[in-house]
């Protein structure tokens, strides 16, 4: 009995000792690093994929955990491939024992005997299977993580590390390139197919060994069925199914955007946009469509954005994302251009606000100069007098610079800066010229100067990720409104919806680009058509070329167009001869702004000042001129016909008011103050 007991000690301490030697061995096990670089992603405004990149070893790998998975296809690969993941340490030892007497029978491998942990281990540090001393290593990185992560956690690394062929690796990545769809549903083809390949990558590549394929998927499927996780009909329906044949694009929607992103925060894994991936999508088919049979170097680039948020919707910087001719890697929706006609909506809303003019006031549209310029319309051609609206709707040149040269170029580039727009002049001080298109803007420039008019005045820069933030007040609800009325009644082109769209074409010199800018009561939308070089595209014009893209747009956009506003309650709607004397007509600096003896001055408030209201009116007085005055703030009339000096003119605060009085003789002063509440 004594040898007896003494045998049974010994037995136990040997146990235990080689239990412990076995977790020392395990304990010390230098482990491979257990985070794994996944592609960059770029996410449409609902989660869905518009761009995705690769790894830096060229692989393609996406982040994938297992509640992203359909979790039939979970259940199948456990039950193929280890039916005790959630029971055993890392190593099946029965699951060995029994590839080992199958193999020693054979005389060949039959089954691994690996659990999904080994697998694990494998990938991590692609380690090798066939040979003792590599086995023994997965054994004991398998029993190391096991200690140190969870299950879900190895199952994560699974997903991700899995090889499917060529350079897909994980099961995100393999769905997306073997059925062109994320792996949150999958059938159950499609699920024991994904489940089988990583057994054999290459050798079972559909696109190469589509038989092959089928088989190992089949065998997955049998094995479902035995284990009752599918039906006999589900199965044989399943096997049905045809392999795929060739590998699926991964998306490359919005790729210039994209790439602006990701090398912003390269960091950076997903990148979530507020891009609508149906209407890029559609607007990408567009601007391929548009330049097709125009040759070989004409360029396209297309934005819409949602001007109540300021979110964009689409961003398409070129015809096709290649090295062609177009030059396709060229982002022109960020490409300095000459925007040719469409600055002069601001230049009228400007002078509305100025009191320089109003929609019915009369301008003279015959030759002038300006010391050496000499601005000509575009088609060489004198309308006589015109009204305002007319020679915008018109896009007359010589109104526009006379309203320029009224108020001063500076007046038009700190209207722009207010937009948010980055306006880039060429050497010296800004001319005349900036009103028709002399200055380099962006098509995202000018698209997000159309948003602050679209909003009533009030800027909201244009944002793809994040929520926005207010901007500064351009010009003001009414003149604004005023504008977009205008271009409300600019015919559309033929055969475009005769919907009321504020839009404006431009033209720059030399036919270098088309321009044309619209908005709704929703959406705003810019297109540009050129050559990324900047050569001249002889007979482009953007009423014939750009907008018919823009009207196209806006009908993928949404069915019709959203009204546009009402007018604000402080709009003067009268037709010419209800307009107060100075506004009917218009008169050039020389006449309107000369500091000739007896002009009339504002004596009260002062230019620059702050005034508190303190709910009450605000006092002005005029020193000087003929009266009856006329007063305006921001080009609306306050005081008509007013024989005294001294008015109150109903204002509240706070903020910033242009208040102008004008005299009998039609001559003005302006101050700019800050009304305080």
């Amino acid at each position: 009995m004594s040898r007896w007991l003494f045998a049974l000690a010994a037995g136990l301490w040997l146990a235990a000792a080689a239990r412990d030697g076995v977790d020392g061995w395990v304990a010390a096990t230098d482990l491979p690093a257990l985070t794994v670089d996944t592609g960059a992603e770029v996410l449409a405004r609902d989660g869905r994929l518009l761009r995705a990149y690769m790894v830096a070893d060229g692989r393609w790998r996406l982040a994938a955990e297992p509640a992203q998975v359909d979790p039939f296809f979970v259940s199948l690969l456990l039950a193929y491939e280890d039916r005790q993941f959630y029971s055993h340490p890392g190593v099946d030892l029965r699951a060995l024992l029994r590839a080992g007497v199958q193999a020693l029978a054979a005389g060949r491998v039959v089954s691994g005997g690996s659990t999904l942990t080994m697998q694990v281990a494998r990938l991590l540090e692609d380690s090798g299977t066939g040979r003792l001393p590599g086995k023994l290593r997965q054994i004991r990185v398998a029993l190391a993580l096991e200690r140190v992560l969870g299950k879900d956690r190895i199952l994560s690394l699974y997903l991700h590390l899995a090889p499917y062929g060529g350079n897909i690796e994980g099961v995100r990545a393999a769905a997306l390139a073997w059925f062109g769809k994320e792996p949150g549903r999958l059938t159950p083809a499609e699920a024991a197919l994904l489940v089988a390949l990583p057994q054999a990558p290459e050798s079972r590549r559909p696109d190469r060994a589509p038989k092959a394929a089928a088989a190992g998927r089949d065998r997955v499927l049998a094995r479902a069925e035995a284990a009752g996780l599918i039906d006999a009909a589900t199965a044989a329906a399943a096997r049905r199914e045809t392999v795929p044949t060739a590998r699926r694009a991964f998306p490359m929607l919005a790729p210039h955007l994209a790439d602006r992103l990701v090398a912003a925060d390269p960091a950076l894994r997903r990148h979530r946009t507020t891009l609508d991936v149906t209407l890029q999508a559609q607007l990408e088919r567009l601007a391929a469509e548009a330049v097709a049979g125009q040759g070989d170097r004409l360029q396209i680039a297309l934005l819409v954005a949602d001007h109540r948020s300021g979110a964009v919707l689409a961003s398409v910087g070129s015809a096709a994302y290649q090295a062609d001719a177009r030059q396709g890697f060229v982002d022109m929706t960020q490409a300095l251009r000459s925007p040719g006609s469409t600055l002069k909506p601001l230049v009228y809303a400007l002078a509305f606000d100025e009191g320089l003019a109003h929609p019915e006031t009369m301008i003279e549209d015959r030759p002038v100069a300006f010391g050496s310029y000499a601005p000509q319309n575009f088609d060489r051609v004198f309308r006589g007098t015109v009204r305002v609206k007319e020679a915008l709707q018109a896009s007359l040149n010589i109104p526009v610079v006379l309203l320029t040269d009224a108020m001063g170029p500076e007046r038009l580039l700190a209207g722009l800066r207010r937009a948010g727009v980055r306006a880039v002049l060429p050497e010296g001080r800004p001319g005349l010229a900036v009103a028709l298109g002399g200055v380099g803007v962006t098509l995202a420039d000018m698209v997000q100067l159309y948003a602050a008019l679209a909003r009533g005045g009030a800027a909201l820069p244009l944002r793809v990720t994040g929520e926005g933030a207010a901007g500064d007040r351009v010009v003001s609800a009414v003149a604004a409104w005023q504008v977009g009325n205008i271009l409300s009644g600019v015919a559309p082109p033929p055969g475009a919806p005769a919907d009321r769209l504020a839009y404006k074409t431009g033209t720059s010199y030399g036919h270098r680009d088309a321009w044309a800018v619209g908005f709704d009561g929703r959406h705003v939308a810019g297109v540009w058509m050129g050559r990324a070089d900047g050569t001249p595209v002889p007979g482009a014009f953007g009423g014939d070329l750009a907008a018919p893209v823009l009207f196209q747009t806006f009908t993928r956009i949404k069915p019709g167009f959203d009204p546009l506003p009402p007018p604000p309650p402080a709009t003067l709607l009268v037709p010419n001869a209800g307009l107060p004397p100075p506004l009917q007509r218009f008169r050039p600096r020389n006449a309107a702004f000369a500091a000739a003896p007896g002009a009339p001055e504002v004596a009260f408030p002062p230019d620059g000042a702050e005034v508190a209201l303190d709910g009450g009116p605000l006092m002005a007085r005029v020193r000087g001129g003929d009266a009856p005055f006329t007063w305006l703030a921001d080009g609306r009339p306050l005081a008509v016909g007013e024989g005294a000096r001294e008015v109150l003119l109903p204002l509240s605060g706070p903020g910033f008011v242009t208040l102008a009085v004008i005299d009998a003789q039609g001559r003005a002063a302006r101050v700019g103050v800050r009304l305080l509440p």
